[in-house]
């Protein structure tokens, strides 16, 4: 999808005049997959918006275990840089798994553009509160669910990722080894045949 599309379209939509100046201010390029588009522990100055193309993003531990802790298919805002860093520093690896069109911005200039436009502070102010309902979302899924209703709640909030991702990064992602994942599917298809 190309960027003017993606800001003129549903849920944010932005007019068509407000749309055409804001897509100008983001520079598209194509990213090849496998690159990563932000390092955990590096600065990271930049918004993003995923046009085309899957990432993930992850936390490493010190012991060098990497957890995924949100999926991004295109066309999507990945998280507000506010949200996925302190002190300018990226908390959190992104990390391409397909080739991508990738949109990037300077996040000081989305917020001079968000004080000078009220249509494009409600744009912004409304991805943000999108992305921390899907974080609370999920952290009330790991706290409150057992391993099926997690594959469950997964199944339900992100449809086709199953397809897309792969599965020790779904695992990961909903807190199971990958060993358990691939057990509760073999479970749910036993209870399918029965």
């Amino acid at each position: 999808m190309d960027l003017f599309t993606f800001l003129t379209c549903l849920p944010n939509a932005l007019d068509k005049d407000i749309g055409r100046e804001f897509a100008a201010a983001w520079s598209v390029e194509y990213v090849e997959k496998g690159s990563r588009i932000a390092t955990q522990g590096e600065p990271d100055p930049m918004e993003r918006i995923i046009l085309d193309g899957q990432a993930t993003s992850q936390i490493t531990d010190p012991e060098g275990r990497a957890v995924c802790v949100s999926f991004h298919t295109g066309p999507c805002v990945v998280t507000p840089n506010v949200a996925r860093t302190r002190n300018g520093i990226s908390l959190v690896s992104i990390n391409l798994i397909t080739d991508a069109l990738v949109a990037q911005m300077d996040s000081r200039a989305l917020t001079e553009l968000m004080l000078a436009s009220e249509p494009i502070r409600e744009w912004a102010n409304g991805i943000l509160q999108h992305e921390l309902a899907r974080k609370a979302d999920r952290e009330w899924c790991l706290a409150a669910l057992g391993g099926a209703d997690r594959l469950a709640w997964f199944r339900k909030d992100f449809p086709r990722h199953e397809g897309l991702f792969g599965h020790y990064l779904i695992a990961s992602f909903l807190g199971v080894t990958p060993v358990t994942l691939s057990r509760l599917r073999s479970a749910e298809r036993n209870a399918t045949l029965d």
